[in-house]
């Protein structure tokens, strides 16, 4: 087995003395190398203890030694991996899951007429900062057909209104489960996903201006700029049935002045928005991103 293939780990567990040497100890007593390693323990916001959380990267080629090859009855094989590691977890009371770099998450994104975060998004891919494969670029409008054409990706329009909301939505999903999509990214798509979207997507995530909820509606940062704002920003979160209430994944500010013009606002803003969103993705694709409650642990 190839020793550059990472596997990460994402272990969430009531918390307790030992777990950081009980979960390191598994790789250690395999013979398997941790190669990245972090954890944190909070208080529940339910008032039910402290939960523990831990993410460790391990490098596979470990599995081939005899000693891992003795702890797993002779397999080399993830699932053995995975079987062997799940049983510590049942005894820790531990929910988990696992990824492999070799099998990269595949990314649906949904776009309307703005094309600056998706032309980011697929210039980051390309250039390896984002671990994964964007399958397809849905719309509800044709606008941006040729961006994706010009980087040879299916595109795919869907109009909607609200008497076809559902079947639009359902011809999404449809969309999604043939091209095995495993998050989708609504890079400025205007449009609110129903909740039974959402229950039956893969995880979904949003970006809007920071300015909400104080400017909502048309023109936000033109209504930034008639109250004289100081400040202009993002926040990238995972959609929920909750309008722009999801857990946030990546926020980010910056200074505007009295000189600037409203179109320099949204000049400024659309920057804001594309790095938040690329740095929220990249979040998501490297397992970092904890889910707890309505917050987030992001290790």
């Amino acid at each position: 087995m190839a020793t550059n293939v990472h596997a990460v780990f994402q272990v969430s567990a009531p918390d307790r003395p030992g777990l950081v040497a009980r979960f390191a100890g598994f790789f250690f007593e395999l013979g398997v190398n941790i190669v990245d390693a972090s954890h944190h323990a909070a208080e529940d916001l339910e008032g039910n203890g402290s939960r523990f959380y831990m993410r460790i990267v391990v490098d596979l080629g470990g599995l081939s030694q005899p000693q891992a090859l003795a702890k797993l009855d002779g397999s080399t094989s993830r699932r053995a991996l995975e079987e062997a590691f799940n049983t510590l977890a049942q005894t820790l009371e531990a929910t988990w899951q696992s990824s492999y770099s070799d099998i990269p998450d595949r990314v649906a994104i949904f776009v309307t007429r703005e094309s600056a975060c998706l032309y980011d998004l697929v210039l980051r891919q390309q250039q390896g900062e984002l671990p994964c494969e964007i399958a397809f670029v849905a719309a509800n409008h044709p606008d941006l057909e040729a961006v994706a054409n010009s980087f040879r990706l299916p595109f795919f329009c869907l109009p909607v209104t609200r008497e076809t909301k559902p079947a639009q939505e359902q011809q999404l999903l449809e969309l999604a489960r043939k091209h095995h999509v495993n998050l989708i990214v609504l890079a400025r798509y205007m449009q609110v996903l129903s909740e039974e979207f959402l229950q039956a997507a893969p995880p979904v995530i949003n970006i809007h201006h920071g300015f909400l909820p104080a400017f909502q509606g048309a023109k936000p940062y033109h209504q930034a700029f008639v109250r004289g704002v100081k400040l202009a920003g993002a926040t990238a979160h995972y959609a929920t049935r909750d309008l722009d209430q999801g857990p946030i994944i990546e926020q980010d500010v910056v200074r505007v002045s009295h000189a600037m013009s409203p179109e320099d606002i949204v000049r400024v803003g659309r920057d804001v928005e594309r790095v938040v969103l690329a740095r929220a993705v990249r979040a998501h694709l490297q397992r970092r991103v904890f889910i707890d409650g309505r917050r987030t642990i992001i290790l």
